[in-house]
């Protein structure tokens, strides 16, 4: 098995396990937040299940995107990722508009809650399984430097603070009602709700930022070109600089074009040989990279705001 496809199957299980684990706290949210009346459970529930949609929209994205490259997307389907980050962040601002909605409305006609402690467990319970699950989401994203399952892994750590927020708001309504009973505090968890709202639109706007971006093939991080340039100075002095770099990305896969810079009495063997081995030192770190390099006789004067080392290899071998 390649270690690409490894990856894949990766992505492909830890996405499964999103979609069951949300299906499972959809189902007790909303019959818990039904029975005791709790507009911030059934906020949660609300929450939980976009999260649902969001897990099903990332499976099938890390599925679709682990499709190789064909004849009508001969750059692969990497911004299949980006493309269902964006969509569930939408999602997540049209949860938070419906949470904010029945907030104001408890607010403005409140109601008592019954049995406030079963909501305090089912909060308990989804603050664990998310825990754990967007824990597994978080690892095998990194490691697999997948867009949907690190988007579909900020629902769940949202959901976690959220559901743990909602816990506590909800186990000072069933003290309060033991120890004072003559205090009102079924604001509590409509204004719980309304925080569960602030914290769901922030993360949506991370996410649209973070996926949106690579949509609009957006260059890479400077610490990625910076960590590519360095191994193109790694073959000095046979390669004497290089510029005209270009970089975008989609889902996992990096795409990076350069001209690199040689003697002009170098051998097209040896050129290709030296092509390949920056090729490698790229893949080393970003195996998914996408590398594309046009090889380019030095004459001296091929100097750029983006030439890397050709600066510094003038330096050590200045001009007569």
């Amino acid at each position: 098995m390649s270690h690409v496809h490894s990856h894949h199957e990766k992505k492909a299980g830890v996405a499964m396990l999103s979609v069951v684990s949300n299906t499972t706290l959809v189902i007790f949210k909303v019959i818990v937040g039904v029975l005791i009346g709790s507009v911030s459970v059934i906020s949660e529930a609300i929450h939980s299940g976009v999260d649902l949609v969001a897990a099903v929209i990332a499976y099938i994205a890390v599925r679709k995107s682990a499709k190789p490259p064909d004849e009508e997307h001969p750059f692969g389907h990497g911004k299949v990722e980006n493309l269902s980050g964006t969509i569930e962040a939408v999602l997540i601002f049209v949860a938070a508009g419906w949470i904010i909605y029945e907030a104001v409305k408890k607010l403005i006609y409140p109601h008592p809650l019954e049995a406030p402690s079963f909501g305090v467990l089912v909060m308990l319970l989804s603050t664990v399984v998310n825990y754990i699950v967007s824990h597994w989401l978080f690892k095998i994203g990194n490691e697999t430097d997948s867009v949907a399952l690190k988007a579909d892994a900020w629902h769940l750590r949202t959901d976690v603070y959220t559901s743990f927020g909602v816990m506590v708001g909800l186990g000072v309504i069933f003290l309060g009602n033991r120890l004072f009973p003559d205090i009102n505090l079924t604001w509590i968890d409509p204004v719980a709700a309304l925080c569960v709202a602030i914290l769901i639109i922030k993360a949506a706007y991370d996410l649209t930022m973070q996926s949106a971006l690579d949509l609009l093939d957006v260059k890479l991080p400077e610490e990625e070109e910076e960590l590519f340039r360095n191994h193109i100075a790694e073959f000095r002095p046979a390669v004497k600089g290089f510029h005209k770099m270009r970089t975008r990305k989609a889902g996992s896969h990096r795409f990076v074009d350069f001209h690199l810079l040689v003697d002009p009495e170098m051998s097209v063997a040896r050129a290709h040989r030296i092509m390949h081995d920056i090729m490698a030192a790229f893949r080393e770190h970003y195996p998914e990279t996408v590398v594309t390099i046009h090889v380019e006789p030095y004459d001296g004067t091929q100097i750029t705001a983006d030439s890397g080392p050709l600066k510094a290899v003038e330096a050590e071998h200045p001009k007569n």
